[in-house]
C-alpha cells in the first residue's frame, strides 16, 4: 500500500465514523488498498457491512455516493 493509499484510506475511515456517528464503524481487513466497514447500532446489532475499493473512497464525490446509499439502506 503506498503512502498515498494509506492516507486516502484514514481520510475515508474517518469521514465514514463521522458520517454514521452515533452508531459505531467498525473497520475490518485494511489491506491492498481495500477495506470493510460494518455499522453497529447501540444494541451491538450490525445493520449494514460493506467492502471498499479504492474507486470508491479514494475522492469525496464516490465516497459520499457510498454515505447516501447506505443511509437510504439503513432507512428502508
Amino acid at each position: 500500500m503506498t503512502m498515498s493509499t494509506q492516507i486516502h484510506t484514514q481520510d475515508a475511515i474517518r469521514t465514514l465514523t463521522n458520517a454514521f456517528a452515533p452508531m459505531n464503524c467498525l473497520i475490518m481487513a485494511a489491506r491492498k488498498g481495500c477495506f470493510s466497514f460494518t455499522l453497529v447500532n447501540e444494541h451491538g446489532i450490525a445493520r449494514h457491512s460493506e467492502r471498499l475499493y479504492p474507486d470508491q473512497y479514494s475522492s469525496a464525490e464516490p465516497l459520499q455516493a457510498v454515505i447516501e446509499r447506505t443511509r437510504q439502506a439503513l432507512v428502508a
